[in-house]
């Protein structure tokens, strides 16, 4: 089973494409640079379009003992 459908996969290759070409802005304005930074940005975007991609995994807090 794949874990991301054929739009999402799309919207990434568009962002890191729109990254590349210096088009792409992240959230708060800035140009982004980071490749890492534009695939999350594409898959935010295919989520937001309703693409078949799984959530984001939130961040365990640690249990003090």
């Amino acid at each position: 089973m794949a874990k991301y459908g054929k739009a999402a996969g799309r919207r990434v290759e568009r962002a890191v494409h729109r990254q590349k070409k210096g088009t792409l802005e992240s959230g708060s304005g800035g140009k982004v640079k980071s490749r890492k930074q534009a695939i999350a940005i594409g898959l935010s975007e295919a989520r937001k379009k309703g693409a078949k991609v799984p959530r984001k995994q939130l961040a365990k807090s640690k249990k003090s003992s």
